[in-house]
């Protein structure tokens, strides 16, 4: 193993990670975003929307990040709408985490007992606060699991973002293998700022996970 190769490509993957990580944190809140309001269309059975956003889950749940990512990369620009590889990349990642939110966010509320939901309103509370007092705080609780999986799944996920020419941390991994031949060296540091990356996320999920659900059932 050679340390000092190791301590010279240190600058490379610490501006490769803080590539990744804004594209990852943009790509997710646009997911959350995308995700919930697609949760919302097919829960309340939207007419119309409904359809167009089971269309949209099924089709970026069902087909791979990669093929999504060069459709929007070479198609977009044959179109008219000229596109860079950073914005591609979070627009990429925003389609594919909204497709996994949505159900995730749908189970959430659909797990919620309507009996809930009924008891409210037979109270006078409206629908805007049924859902912002009594459905919303349980979805959120029941569904801490999952969501904090597809976080992770979409860090992941940014490792195929060298395909469009992002200098993220995949694409300087192979750069400098191919340049230097240092195999080891390389992936090893891959792993590790992938975990600096990743392993926060997942150990804070678990704790907020376990707060919730003692908050919420008394679990």
């Amino acid at each position: 193993m050679d340390y000092g190769a190791m301590i010279e490509y240190l600058p490379l993957y610490g501006h490769a990670a803080l590539l990744t990580l804004r594209i990852g944190w943009i790509g997710i809140a646009g997911s959350i975003a995308i995700g919930l309001a697609s949760a919302l269309v097919t829960h309340f059975r939207i007419p119309v929307l409904h359809g167009i956003a089971r269309a949209y889950i099924e089709l970026f749940r069902n087909t791979p990040l990669l093929i999504q990512l060069f459709f929007i990369y070479f198609g977009l620009p044959r179109l008219g709408v000229p596109v860079d590889a950073e914005f591609c990349g979070c627009l990429g990642l925003s389609l594919l985490g909204g497709a996994y939110m949505a159900e995730t966010f749908r189970s959430g509320l659909e797990a919620v007992e309507p009996g809930q939901t009924e008891s409210a309103l037979s109270l006078g509370m409206s629908t805007p606060q049924v859902m912002r007092h009594i459905v919303l705080p349980q979805a959120v609780a029941l569904s801490i699991q999952s969501f904090v999986a597809n976080v992770v799944f979409l860090l992941k996920e940014t490792s195929v973002f060298s395909a469009i020419s992002l200098l993220d941390l995949m694409f300087v991994a192979k750069d400098l293998i191919g340049l230097y031949y240092d195999t080891t060296e390389c992936l090893v540091m891959l792993v590790i700022f992938y975990l600096m990356i990743i392993l926060p996320v997942s150990i804070a999920g678990t704790i907020v996970e376990r707060r919730l659900r003692h908050g919420a059932f008394g679990a």
